[in-house]
């Protein structure tokens, strides 16, 4: 072989060996068109975090269903460096987008699912964050159920990003029975006869968020006081440090969840 060819041929072993690529399971948060037919589209994968890559032909008839917020995905990711926006490769696994967007409060929902995910650093893993994303998704249906699964992934957010709240002691006491309020300094919770004396200025902590209850152990009360409770707590930890407020599909959540209850209670 002649010795040029040589030089040819390790300088593209070389490259080859080089790429880099990875195949993981995500959830699609968003997708921005990119040129005339491709789309940058932003994951929550398992192992690799929140990453963004090019699809290319992504933003055609035949891939837009798939790069819905809120479809599970396959993806395959590569690039010449590590620090490349790099291309992905998705097939579905879970297209749950249509029914997710079939209601308002699928719609706010899955928008606003996103907007927490993205508090995130890119590409730092985050685990249990990823699953609790999966398992709220995959539970949409009831408006309720929503909710709860919204108020706890709230809650999850604010433990990953550093400012956890301890519902499972009185701060004052220690105590670990009749824990019903919050502490809105310390984040800790407090019995109900330590905090009687200043109750008003407490926040209520409801009951399915300290019994980890998502299976429908609430009132309307309580979803209420649990979007209070994770609200106070994000705004002053997270969002104003950085400069930013609530989405406005949190509201829209809300206002959705009050309207669904105001039907129903007419009715009856």
């Amino acid at each position: 072989m002649h010795p040029g060819h040589e030089c040819v041929r390790a300088a593209l072993e070389s490259c080859r060996f080089d790429r880099m690529e990875w195949t993981d399971e995500g959830i699609v948060l968003g997708v921005r068109r990119h040129g005339e037919s491709s789309a940058i589209v932003e994951l929550l994968t398992r192992e690799h975090g929140r990453h963004l890559g090019l699809v290319r032909g992504g933003a055609g008839s035949r891939m837009r269903p798939l790069l819905q917020p809120g479809n599970s995905v396959r993806a395959v990711w590569r690039a010449r460096l590590d620090e490349h926006l790099g291309t992905y490769a998705i097939e579905g696994l879970r297209l749950r987008a249509a029914a997710l967007l079939a209601s308002s409060h699928g719609v706010y929902g899955v928008t606003h699912l996103a907007s927490l995910a993205r508090l995130l650093p890119e590409r730092d893993p985050h685990e249990d964050i990823s699953a609790l994303l999966e398992q709220a998704l995959e539970d949409f249906d009831d408006i309720g159920r929503a909710a709860a699964h919204l108020v706890h992934f709230e809650l999850a957010m604010l433990a990953e990003l550093g400012f956890g709240l301890d519902l499972e002691h009185c701060a004052a006491t220690g105590e670990t029975s009749e824990l019903i309020y919050v502490s809105p300094k310390s984040g800790g919770a407090v019995s109900r006869s330590a905090g009687e004396p200043w109750r008003d200025r407490l926040l209520p902590l409801p009951p399915f968020l300290r019994q980890r209850d998502e299976g429908g152990g609430w009132t309307d009360q309580d979803l209420q006081d649990g979007f209070r409770l994770t609200g106070w707590f994000l705004l002053r930890h997270v969002l104003e440090p950085r400069g930013q407020g609530h989405s406005d599909a949190r509201a829209g959540f809300i206002n959705a969840l009050a309207r669904y209850r105001d039907r129903h209670s007419s009715v009856s």
